[in-house]
């Protein structure tokens, strides 16, 4: 089918295209007859396509059109004669079987090896919506939806200029799956975009179901744990990043967008921070980090305080710890794994079950397991509430793929300790910090402005460049 042409013969042309969709159901083979002799054929899939634009756009042209003679019939092919949206010509067997795939219609004529192919894709699509993991309480409450031209156009909506680019590819030998990739022309470096090109070019696989298959594929370093390209569902994040002069990838079927490069700060801000007061972003970026270090140390710092340091604890605080602790009948770093692991599963749990009791489930179960376990003195109290404040700690950044990270290497952090006390912790730090300074994405280093150092723009760390210049009112 690779190399195979269309044919003058129309009963030729129905033959190769029929074998080529054998055993397809949905696919449906049209003529429109003229006195008897059919005039075209019309090629679509079923549910695929809208039906009043094949009706009034495509059907009544040929209607009103109708000739016998087949030339005049090859000339309306050539000249795209239909009222609807995108047309092409083609006379690759190929293009016609994938054009119909995608929702167009083929049009196919005796006497001529040209098949006009007429988009008119109109499946059902979800409505759309509010973001559901990226949720605000200030700005825009669109989100991208799973159609590939509704979120192009949400971008266009934003940035209404033709300096807004959008290069199309394919990708998936069996998916042929639509992927945009979208920049600021003059704004995004003209390396960064080649780089990203290059890189779609590149990926050879069966299929592409969604913007995850092409995140792994093209980033730096797949076996960090650190994510190296964003993710989002909002339409004004995407925006944002790209009057920023980076670059966005789209994806059909796929409700999420991929932004890259980005650094480790981007993990640690929100869509608020763009539509609250300055100095109430520094506030709560403050939290943010402060929350990150706690949601990586704090059982760490717990084992190592009381198990090796205990003489770096208040007097009275020690003492209450070790009455709590006094039947307990695992060691302090059991104690912490056997919640972290309780607290890792109910969160499991939460995301699984039904929207409506999942919370529900959570909090309860929570309660219920914590209460149950000091009771029965197989766990402290002190560690049921280190370990609440851990995930309470993880649950205040706002991006849920940097919280990951941070819930895996608390493990690692927590082992440590247990063996070196608070040596070990600062090893885990340290070893994090060395990973983070030699990550980058795209190419492009992941902690600046500190790694390199850009004076500045070191306040952007913690500040939200306000909208109007830096040191003006």
């Amino acid at each position: 089918m690779e190399k195979t042409l269309l044919s003058q013969s129309l009963k030729e042309n129905e033959q190769n295209l029929r074998d080529v969709f054998h055993l397809c159901s949905d696919i449906v083979f049209r003529y429109t007859y003229n006195q008897g002799t059919p005039e075209f054929l019309i090629l679509y899939l079923d549910g695929f396509v809208d039906m009043t634009v094949l009706e009034q756009s495509i059907l009544r042209p040929l209607m009103l059109n109708r000739n016998a003679e087949p030339d005049t019939m090859g000339k309306m092919i050539r000249d795209s004669f239909v009222f609807t949206g995108q047309t092409k010509t083609s006379n690759q067997v190929k293009d016609v079987v994938d054009s119909v795939l995608k929702g167009y219609v083929a049009i196919l004529t005796e006497g001529e090896s040209l098949a006009l192919l007429a988009d008119a894709a109109g499946f059902d699509k979800r409505a759309i919506d509010e973001p559901k993991t990226e949720k605000a309480s200030q700005g825009p409450r669109d989100c991208f939806t799973e159609a590939l031209r509704t979120n192009t156009m949400l971008l266009r909506r934003r940035i209404t200029t033709p300096r807004l680019k959008m290069e199309s590819f394919k990708l998936g030998e069996l998916t042929s799956t639509d992927v945009v990739l979208a920049y600021v022309e003059d704004i995004a470096k003209p390396g960064l975009i080649e780089e990203v090109r290059k890189r779609l070019k590149n990926i050879s696989t069966q299929g592409i179901l969604d913007a995850a298959y092409i995140e792994e594929r093209i980033q730096d370093r797949p076996k960090s744990p650190f994510p190296q390209i964003q993710k989002t569902e909002r339409p004004d994040t995407t925006a944002s990043s790209l009057i920023e002069g980076k670059v966005a990838i789209l994806v059909d079927c796929t409700p999420t967008v991929l932004i890259l490069p980005i650094n480790f700060w981007a993990g640690f801000q929100s869509a608020d921070d763009y539509y609250e007061r300055v100095d109430f972003v520094f506030a709560r970026r403050l939290v943010r980090y402060v929350m990150m270090f706690a949601s990586l140390t704090l059982p760490g710092l717990y084992i190592a305080l009381t198990t090796y340091h205990p003489d770096l604890l208040p007097g009275t605080l020690f003492i209450s710890i070790g009455e709590a602790r006094e039947k307990s009948p695992f060691p302090t770093i059991i104690e912490v794994l056997i919640m972290e692991f309780v607290f890792e599963g109910l969160q499991e749990a939460g995301i699984r079950m039904p929207s409506q009791i999942g919370p529900l489930v959570s909090i309860v179960g929570a309660l219920v397991v914590g209460q149950a376990a000091v009771e029965a003195n197989i766990v402290s109290a002190p560690i049921v509430i280190v370990v609440a404040l851990t995930g309470i700690a993880s649950f205040v950044i706002p991006r849920y793929a940097f919280a990951i990270p941070l819930r895996i290497l608390r493990f690692a952090i927590i082992f440590l300790a247990g063996i070196y006390g608070m040596y070990g912790v600062s090893i885990g730090v340290m070893a994090i910090m060395i990973h983070l300074v030699t990550l980058q994405s795209i190419g492009e280093s992941y902690l600046p402005p500190i790694m390199p150092l850009i004076r500045r723009r070191l306040k952007e760390v913690l500040l939200r460049p306000p909208h109007w210049p830096w040191g003006k009112p």
